[in-house]
């Protein structure tokens, strides 16, 4: 079968990258709000050319944002949680004070 998806892959998937996804989200939600209030004052330009729908774009784009702002907050502060757990469990296991460490009867 050729061309088939389950194939093999030729090399492993790279890891995702990871970068300030908060303050990337947060500055695109500002973008689409300041030209949502750009474009506000031209309502009836827009209007006029069937161009409306540009403005509510704007508008939906920030409100979609404000929920993407929401959400990656909340994935970062996951993924910080999971960080301190991991480095406290590791630093349980480097300090030697496991219960079956001893001897054993």
């Amino acid at each position: 079968m050729t061309g088939s998806s389950t194939a093999t892959p030729r090399r492993a998937a790279p890891e995702p990258l990871e970068g300030p996804v908060v303050g990337t989200i947060t500055g695109g939600t500002i973008i689409w709000f300041v030209l949502f209030l750009v474009q506000l004052p031209f309502y009836g330009w827009y209007s006029d050319h069937g161009h409306a729908w540009w403005i509510w774009t704007c508008l939906a784009g920030g409100g979609l944002g404000l929920i993407g702002i929401w959400y990656v907050r909340g994935r970062d502060a996951a993924l910080k949680r999971a960080a301190a757990a991991r480095e406290a469990e590791q630093a349980h296991k480097d300090s030697g004070s496991d219960d079956r460490s001893g001897p054993t009867a």
